[in-house]
């Protein structure tokens, strides 16, 4: 199998040849056609400090299809297509082939092509765990609420005000900093939208509707803390998938018995937890709504094929921050 590593933080990636590997157990081989790349993987490159004699394989995000199976594998067989966001411990999808635990992967949507799928996986199982297991959205007893979610036009953001609407029954109110990716937001469902970068609690006291009793927050915790506090509903729920450099006192939620919840899709995986195989099931309730029309891919650009100049590319489009919906690479030629 054909692979692309890094070595330090600084590196270009470079091609690795290795043996394939087998599957055995709950893993299945997978033949990639198509990645996309997310903030992940540049967050596991600098993460790298001291240079490696293996170069580290990252990416988290494929369509591909089974080329072999392990002798425990129940949910599939060799030839499926599917698609999955795999597990941060292991060695990433930037390569010809990956093993992945058959409990998350799902069944790839049948009516879109390769790289419209590779970019549903890793923003569909944040977007679900973060609104339904975080935050606890029924939609029958919640429908009409109001959602907040701050960064509405990357990745989580596209998927998340769709399923929010959806599969939440909810009012959206979301966040965008620039004309092109506030009407993409306002195309994928969003009732409002705020813009980031200026005053949140101000702008959405403007629109005269409720305080919402959900927010999710997929840009700069840091930054958006203080509003959330103050905005969010008496006896609300606040996510946050990304992490903080600030100390915020938590003290400030709670007179209105307000919480605050972290969101990380690899928790599953990395801990093995009990639950693991919630995650194939809401990735084929995903390709169903997919496939259905009600969800669409927020596939905006596929750079090339799976190559050096093409990684450095997309890594070059997600460290500018202006991007969005996904990026996806096609299979290594």
């Amino acid at each position: 199998m054909k692979a692309y590593g890094f070595t330090s933080n600084d590196a270009q990636p470079q091609l690795v040849e290795q043996i394939t590997p087998q599957a055995t157990g709950y893993d299945l081989l997978i033949k990639i056609d198509a990645i996309a790349v997310n903030p992940v993987d540049t967050k596991v490159i600098a993460g790298i400090k001291e240079p490696l004699t293996t170069p580290k394989i990252v990416g988290w995000d494929v369509s591909g299809t089974v080329a072999a199976v392990g002798e425990k594998v129940e949910l599939f067989k060799t030839g499926d297509k599917v698609f999955y966001a795999g597990d941060v411990s292991r060695p990433g999808c930037y390569a010809s082939h990956q093993l992945v635990d058959e409990r998350i992967v799902g069944h790839a949507p049948t009516s879109l092509s390769p790289a419209q799928t590779a970019v549903m996986p890793l923003t569909s199982i944040t977007a679900w765990e973060a609104l339904f297991s975080r935050l606890k959205i029924i939609a029958d007893l919640d429908q009409g609420k109001n959602i907040l979610i701050i960064g509405g036009a990357g990745g989580v953001g596209s998927i998340a005000i769709q399923l929010a609407k959806v599969v939440g029954k909810l009012n959206v109110i979301t966040t965008a900093s620039r004309t092109e990716s506030e009407k993409w937001c306002l195309q994928l469902g969003a009732d409002h939208v705020l813009n980031h970068h200026s005053d949140l609690a101000v702008q959405y006291r403007t629109l005269g509707i409720a305080d919402p009793d959900y927010i999710l927050c997929l840009n700069n915790t840091d930054r958006h803390f203080q509003a959330m506090a103050e905005l969010i509903a008496p006896q609300g729920m606040i996510c946050s998938i990304v992490g903080t450099q600030e100390k915020h006192d938590l003290d400030c939620l709670k007179s209105k018995s307000a919480g605050f919840v972290w969101e990380f899709m690899f928790t599953r995986p990395m801990f093995k937890t009990s639950d693991m195989l919630a995650q194939h099931h809401l990735l084929n309730k995903v390709a169903q709504l997919l496939d259905e029309g009600q969800l669409s891919s927020t596939h905006t650009s596929t750079i090339g094929p799976i190559n050096a100049d093409n990684i450095a590319k997309a890594h070059q489009h997600l460290l500018s921050g202006s991007t969005i919906g996904k990026l996806a690479l096609t299979a290594i030629n």
